[in-house]
């Protein structure tokens, strides 16, 4: 984990959400999945969890610079030129079988901003990728198809990978979703992001971001927040 300073060079409307692109020391870039804690000069007292994404404008001159695109939801308050007083990457994020040949990425309720960091990899090694959700991803990769949830039975059957992205308060609704897919348990692996309230970052254990998993209580800020999808 390291701390440092950053400052919003952009704002950016992709697929109808507020995007913020941060320049910030190399260190301090999340992977996918991971998040950091992000503080402005503000009176606000909880600091503002941010998750990588991907962007059209990546691979541009811009690539040269330290900087991340960071996922919904973005501050109101935040605009270009303010500095961010950082602190990460925490968590564990999401992890690609180097084998995977056909990868779905499903936002289960919300934007599937926080999985479009993982395309990149996915193409890299030449996986077949399906964006799974029923928010607009007009700006997919011209190699990355779009299907709504409705489709997900025939997307899990399909897939060997599978990465989830869910409110903790709609993990019930995931779990029953997935209790009818045989084909959810024949999956070589499949991890979920599980979105929940971090405030500590793994520093109090104040527990706010517990989940109950098979196992038992895990904490999200650092044991998370992605997880096995076998665990819940």
């Amino acid at each position: 984990m390291h701390t440092g300073k950053g400052q919003i060079l952009e704002l950016i409307l992709q697929d109808g959400f507020r995007l913020a692109r941060i320049s910030c020391p190399q260190n301090l870039i999340p992977a996918p999945g991971q998040y950091l804690l992000a503080s402005d000069a503000s009176d606000s007292p909880l600091p503002v969890p941010l998750y990588y994404t991907d962007s059209t404008l990546e691979g541009s001159a811009m690539a040269s610079w330290q900087h991340f695109l960071a996922a919904p939801p973005i501050p109101e308050a935040w605009m270009p030129g303010m500095d961010v007083f950082l602190r990460g990457p925490l968590g564990r994020g999401f992890v690609i079988p180097g084998s995977a040949k056909k990868i779905a990425l499903v936002a289960c309720d919300d934007s599937p901003l926080r999985l479009r960091g993982l395309i990149r990899q996915s193409l890299k090694q030449a996986a077949a990728v399906v964006v799974v959700s029923d928010f607009a991803v007009d700006t997919l990769p011209d190699e990355v198809e779009a299907q709504p949830l409705s489709a997900l039975s025939e997307i899990m059957d399909w897939a060997d990978f599978a990465a989830f992205d869910v409110a903790r308060t709609n993990l019930f609704e995931l779990r029953e979703r997935l209790g009818g897919l045989q084909q959810a348990q024949s999956l070589y692996e499949a991890q979920v992001l599980i979105r929940t309230s971090v405030p500590c970052g793994g520093v109090a254990e104040c527990g706010v971001c517990a989940v109950n998993f098979k196992s038992g209580w895990k904490m999200a800020c650092k044991e998370g927040p992605v997880f096995d999808l076998r665990e819940i």
